[in-house]
């Protein structure tokens, strides 16, 4: 385990920064058992910060894998009242959400993919409210992450389980610019206000669309919704209190036009979806849909993902991020998109946030809809940057401007 003082000011930066827990807020800490010391020291974090109530929900994947294997698909597909209940006591309460995650990778690995989709599918029914009420921004969230052991092998499989961890918790506090000598909250504010100034000006130019080019065969266009918001970095709750989504964050993104996207993407990382890793795959667009695709592992989680429901083939986000960048400078994959989406441009295959739009937060689904804004159950990241990665913006008046060459910014 990392030193206290570390975790401390972990724990600190997700509860001052990441989430901005306010005085008498409820806080909830969605935890896996591979996370605890953690998700302890985020609660007592927050009850310093003046947090009403602290309730930490762990879940272990272990036993979930262990579910997979001994319920039927019936049962997998009910959801008991009470957890619904429980979300929705934490809506109507105002309760700001801190999630840690910590990936056995490939855990779920082998479950028929049939159990899997319509598990999560009718998770997703049933709390489809508290998806709205979290992309909406009406209240604060962000998510963290905690090294564990097996984790920790997969990034480094040469390195005894021990000093393998250890490494990663060192990976894990450089890329969220947390160290002994300095004040992490301090470096987020000036990361912040750097990246403001970065969607400042990609908001300034409303670029029609974009065209993404590399030599790995990715050659696609994605156009913008009208009056597109760029963001990234820090975010406002619709009552105005500031927070950090995801710890750590390097993006700017915003909302594609859902029919407007053609040609085809090729992913450059390994996407880890429920346990399983989806490689070496590409997508295929026309009119905004995925009309063919293909993997090199795990089709069949990659073919869950595209069939969750009808806008899950369509995307919802774009992202840019330079090459050059921490995260990707470290040299490591770290089989995990909170991660990984932070050292490559990317994109999300289904629901867009409202916030991308000029007054989204405000808009019904409807209006949302009529502005472009793709509608679906699901929001999966996964990564397309690379080192040559061309990006050019094309304006409303067809004024073609250099965006990234070589997979760094230029404008």
């Amino acid at each position: 385990m990392p030193s206290k003082s570390l975790m401390k000011k972990y724990a600190d930066l997700a509860v001052y920064i990441g989430a901005n827990v306010q005085k008498n807020q409820t806080v909830v800490v969605r935890s896996s058992t591979e996370s605890t010391e953690l998700a302890r020291a985020i609660a007592k974090s927050a009850y310093e910060a003046g947090a009403k109530r602290v309730r930490i929900d762990y879940a272990d994947p272990y036993a979930g894998r262990i579910g997979y294997d001994g319920m039927s698909v019936e049962t997998l597909q009910e959801v008991p009242e009470w957890i619904v209940q429980k979300f929705q006591e934490d809506v109507d309460t105002g309760a700001c959400l801190i999630s840690i995650t910590s990936p056995i990778p490939e855990i779920n690995k082998g479950v028929p993919a049939e159990k899997m989709q319509k598990a999560s599918m009718a998770a997703m029914q049933k709390m489809s409210f508290f998806r709205e009420h979290t992309m909406g921004n009406r209240t604060q969230w962000t998510i963290v992450a905690a090294a564990n052991p097996e984790w920790a092998k997969k990034i480094f499989p040469d390195v005894p389980e021990e000093a393998a961890t250890e490494k990663l918790w060192e990976a894990i506090f450089n890329a969220t610019r947390v160290y002994e000598d300095q004040d992490p909250k301090a470096l987020w504010d000036a990361h912040n206000e750097t990246l403001g100034k970065h969607n400042d000006v990609l908001n300034n130019y409303q670029f029609k669309h974009l065209h993404f080019k590399n030599s790995l065969g990715t050659d696609l266009i994605v156009e913008l919704v009208k009056d597109h918001v760029w963001a990234g970095g820090q975010e406002h709750s619709t009552k105005g209190v500031a927070f950090n989504p995801n710890i750590p964050t390097e993006e700017s993104f915003t909302m594609p036009n859902k029919p407007g996207t053609r040609g085809r993407v090729y992913a450059t990382k390994p996407l880890d979806y429920q346990g399983n890793l989806i490689d070496g795959f590409w997508l295929e667009f026309k009119d905004g849909k995925v009309v063919d695709y293909d993997a090199k592992a795990a089709k069949d989680a990659l073919t869950n993902i595209l069939e969750f429901d009808e806008g899950a083939r369509y995307i919802g986000e774009i992202a840019l991020i330079q090459h050059d960048s921490p995260i990707q400078n470290t040299g490591l994959l770290f089989y995990n998109t909170l991660f990984d989406e932070n050292a490559s441009c990317h994109m999300a295959l289904g629901r867009a946030y409202p916030m991308n739009v000029k007054g989204g937060t405000s808009m019904s689904q409807e209006q949302l809809d009529q502005a472009g804004a793709n509608n679906s159950m699901t929001h999966v990241d996964f990564m397309f940057g690379s080192a040559d990665l061309d990006v050019t913006g094309v304006t409303h008046d067809g004024e073609e401007v250099p965006v990234m060459v070589q997979g760094n910014f230029v404008i």
